[in-house]
């Protein structure tokens, strides 16, 4: 598909790009840690069924990468984030996006409108191992690790401000996206 973008679309660029969603909630996440000899570790916790949404879209080449948070998901919320990413980052005229996602349910192409720049790919059923995005999320989650959070604005507050961080950090995020046959953009000649 890159390289049909690429002669379709000759001087603009075509960059492949990843997305998926992470559901977070007021449920610990627990991790190991290390503790003295003979003592336990403490974690709290107090399991809440309440839930956040992390979309993200990732360029794995460049570790860029763009967050979307939200408290739930549908198709008609999903071809508004599709918007909100096409504008953010310049799809169309000044750059070609083809992003691979998964098969969820409201990522299915029927009543899906596509902004103008950006392609989907969807890749095989039960493949995360294939998806660059999956590894995002042990990167998000290390901010509420074995902490109990008080409400989900609280949780928000936390996530959001991580998401920033790693943002801002794009070579963090290239370490972790960025695997030997992800394919490279495509820039013009």
């Amino acid at each position: 598909m890159v390289a049909d973008e690429v002669s379709a679309h000759p001087g603009i660029p075509v960059e492949v790009w990843a997305s998926d969603e992470h559901r977070l909630g007021l449920k610990p996440i627990r991790r190991r840690v290390w503790a003295p000899a003979g003592e336990r570790p403490i974690a709290l916790g107090h399991h809440r069924f309440e839930w956040l949404y992390v979309t993200a879209f990732v360029a794995p080449v460049s570790g860029e990468v763009v967050w979307f948070l939200s408290n739930g998901l549908s198709k008609p919320f999903f071809a508004a984030l599709l918007q909100a990413f096409a504008r953010d980052v310049g799809a169309g005229r000044n750059r070609i996006i083809v992003l691979q996602i998964d098969n969820a349910g409201w990522h299915t192409p029927e009543n899906l409108p596509v902004p103008d720049g950006v392609r989907l790919v969807y890749q095989p059923p039960y493949t995360p191992e294939l998806q660059p995005a999956e590894h995002l999320w042990q990167l998000v989650d290390e901010s509420i690790v074995n902490r109990h959070i008080a409400s989900l604005k609280d949780l928000e507050a936390i996530i959001a401000a991580r998401c920033c961080a790693l943002a801002d950090d794009p070579a963090t995020i290239a370490s972790t996206t960025n695997f030997n046959w992800w394919p490279s953009p495509a820039s013009p000649s």
